[in-house]
C-alpha cells in the first residue's frame, strides 16, 4: 500500500464496451434530456399557473418535476459533453458531489412517488376526510420530511464510500459516479460498506414498495365496490409503472453482486433509474390526466388573450 498511487481523479466510461457510436449516445441521452426538461417545465408551470391545480396532488407533482429535472440534470449533460469531447475524467470532489445528488435525488424520487400513491389512496378511499388529511401544512411538512431523510441518506452513503482508499484502477466502470461502481476500486475493506448500503436499499425499497402495493391494493378494492371511482383511479394508476422502472433497475445494480456484475447492463440499468422515471412521469400525467390537458388548454388560451 505503501508504493501505491493514490488516486486523484477518476475516468468516466465514454460508452459501453464496443461500442463505437459517440454521436448516438450523445443524441439519445440529449434528447431524452431535453425532453425531461421541456415535460417537467411544462408540469411546474400549468400547476403553478392554474388555481385549479392547486391541491395536494398537483403540489407533490409540482415538486416531482422540480426534483426530476435536478436528477437528471446531475448526469446526463456532463455524459454528453464527454461523449464528445472524449474528456472522461472527473475529480474526487466532483465525483464525490455526484454521488451525493445522485443519492438524494433518487432517495427523494421514492419517497415522492410512495406519497402520491398514498394520497391516491386517501383521495379515492377517505374523500370526505381528504381536506383534513392532507391539508397544506401537512404536505409542506411530508415536503420537508422528505427532504431531509434524502439528505441524510445520501450524506452516509457518500460520507462512507469516500472513507476508503482508492489506489488501484481509476476508471469508473459507468457514465456517472455511483457507489457501487467505486466500490469495485477500492483498496480498502468493502465489506461493511456493502452490507451497510444492502440493508439500506432494501429497507428503503421494501419500505416504499410495500407501503405503495398496500395504497394501490385498497385502491383497487374501493373501485371495485364504488365504479364510479374508476376515474380517479385511472389518474393514479400510469405511476405504478414508474415506480416498477424505478425500482426494479435500481436494485439491479445497486443489490448485485459487483463480481457478476457487467458493465453494459449497469449502464443500461443506471441510464433505467437516472433517465426514465424523470421522462416518463410528465408524459404520464399529461397525456393520460384531464385535468392537466384541460389546465394547459386554459393557461395556453390565457396567455394569448393577454397578449392580444
Amino acid at each position: 500500500m505503501a508504493n501505491a498511487t493514490m488516486v486523484t481523479e477518476f475516468l468516466l466510461l465514454g460508452s459501453p464496451d464496443g461500442w463505437n457510436m459517440s454521436f448516438l449516445y450523445f443524441t439519445i441521452f440529449s434528447m431524452t434530456y431535453l425532453g425531461t426538461l421541456l415535460g417537467n417545465l411544462l408540469i411546474v408551470t400549468v400547476t403553478t399557473a392554474d388555481q385549479n391545480m392547486h391541491t395536494p396532488m398537483y403540489f407533490f407533482l409540482r415538486n416531482l418535476s422540480i426534483l426530476d429535472m435536478c436528477y437528471i440534470s446531475i448526469t446526463v449533460p456532463n455524459a454528453c459533453v464527454n461523449s464528445l469531447t472524449g474528456n472522461r475524467a472527473i475529480s474526487v470532489a466532483g465525483c464525490t458531489t455526484q454521488i451525493f445528488l445522485v443519492l438524494f435525488c433518487a432517495c427523494v424520487e421514492l419517497l415522492f412517488l410512495t406519497i402520491m400513491a398514498w394520497d391516491c389512496y386517501v383521495a379515492i378511499c377517505q374523500p370526505l376526510q381528504y381536506p383534513l388529511i392532507m391539508n397544506p401544512q401537512i404536505c409542506v411538512h411530508m415536503t420537508l420530511a422528505t427532504l431531509v431523510s434524502g439528505l441524510l441518506y445520501a450524506d452516509v452513503h457518500t460520507g462512507n464510500t469516500f472513507r476508503m482508499s482508492f489506489c488501484q484502477s481509476n476508471v469508473v466502470h459507468q457514465f456517472f459516479c455511483d457507489v457501487p461502481s467505486l466500490l469495485r476500486l477500492s483498496c480498502s475493506d468493502t465489506t461493511s460498506n456493502m452490507v451497510l448500503h444492502f440493508v439500506s436499499v432494501v429497507a428503503i425499497g421494501d419500505g416504499c414498495f410495500t407501503l405503495i402495493a398496500m395504497s394501490y391494493i385498497r385502491i383497487f378494492s374501493a373501485v371495485l365496490k364504488f365504479p364510479e371511482s374508476g376515474k380517479a383511479f385511472s389518474t393514479c394508476t400510469p405511476h405504478v409503472l414508474v415506480v416498477s422502472i424505478f425500482l426494479s433497475s435500481g436494485a439491479g445494480v445497486y443489490l448485485r453482486s459487483s463480481a457478476t456484475s457487467d458493465t453494459l447492463q449497469n449502464m443500461v440499468l443506471s441510464a433505467f433509474y437516472t433517465m426514465v422515471p424523470p421522462f416518463l412521469n410528465p408524459l404520464i400525467y399529461s397525456l393520460r390526466n384531464k385535468q392537466v390537458k384541460e389546465a394547459v388548454r386554459r393557461v395556453m388560451q390565457r396567455q394569448l388573450f393577454s397578449g392580444k
